[in-house]
């Protein structure tokens, strides 16, 4: 391998194609706007569930009623 073609190898590789950062671009705002706002909804109403449940198994918080 030559100098030159070392150098136009290098090239190449400092700005990727217009079509990997659009794909790149669209990854992203899937991932952005589509599956971590479902990820972040199924953590809180899951800890919600889980918090009902125990609730129900062992009364609500606080001082018992007299």
């Amino acid at each position: 391998m030559t100098q030159d073609t070392a150098q136009s190898a290098g090239a190449t590789d400092a700005q990727p194609p217009a079509s990997g950062r659009r794909k790149e671009l669209l990854a992203f705002l899937v991932l952005a706007f589509g599956i971590w706002p479902i990820v972040a909804i199924g953590v809180v109403g899951g800890y919600g569930f889980l918090v009902w449940m125990f609730q129900i198994v062992y009364g609500p918080p606080g001082p018992p009623g007299g």
